[in-house]
């Protein structure tokens, strides 16, 4: 699998591409990358073994957790962003109490 450069497709494999994934899914990170990333780092097929994490019984596994990483990335991000006093999006720290008069 891997992501675009600009993260709104992902390419799964040479038959199957997965396009017009939102931005909110990439602004949800989990350190220092995004979920949808994680989940590409983590599903790769082993270039040593050849093993595929891939589940045979059920060959839309990889297409339906995508789509579960998607929709709860993009949900937690509007959720945080409605959140008062919370950044938009903007890269700045999220408020401290004490720091701001505990807003």
């Amino acid at each position: 699998m891997k992501l675009s450069k600009n993260k709104d497709e992902l390419t799964v494999n040479e038959s199957l591409t997965i396009a017009g994934i939102p931005p909110e899914v990439a602004a949800y990170r989990l350190g220092n990358r995004s979920a949808l990333e994680w989940v590409v780092d983590q599903y790769q097929v082993d270039p040593k073994t050849g093993e595929d994490p891939n589940r045979p019984e059920d060959e839309r596994y990889i297409v339906a957790l995508v789509g579960r990483v998607a929709a709860l990335s993009a949900r937690t991000t509007a959720i945080v962003a409605g959140l008062p006093g919370w950044p938009s999006g903007d890269g700045g720290e999220p408020p401290v109490a004490g720091r701001d008069g505990g807003r």
